[in-house]
């Protein structure tokens, strides 16, 4: 998904395509820094726990919960890849533990 351009890129896929639309000159899409997004399945965590790290980004769709359905998604937007990875690390526990990760996928790795 392209969600991510919302933080992660200069100029993001929603601006753009407002800007086409109106005849203006589309805008760079650069990546700011490392990114990566992390969907939000079937449960949601407390948005507290997400935003109290730095760099991390909430995006709730106000769906109802159920299993399998995407309610949201967090971005982070860090400034090496070494960072990035240990943001994953410390939000991963809390998406698991709140029902929004299934523990069999873990991001960044080959097992989901």
């Amino acid at each position: 998904s392209g969600h991510f351009t919302i933080e992660g890129a200069v100029t993001s896929q929603f601006e753009n395509h407002l800007r086409a639309i109106t005849n203006l000159p589309l805008g760079d899409t650069s990546i700011r820094g490392s990114v990566a997004m992390l969907n939000l399945v079937g449960n949601m965590p407390e948005a507290s726990s997400i935003l109290a790290h730095r760099d991390a980004h909430w995006h709730d769709y106000g769906k109802t919960p159920r299993a399998g359905r995407k309610l949201g998604h967090v971005t982070i937007v860090a400034h090496s890849e070494a960072e990035r990875s240990q943001l994953i690390a410390d939000i991963e526990p809390i998406l698991v533990a709140s029902g929004a990760l299934p523990a069999n996928v873990v991001p960044g790795s080959d097992s989901g």
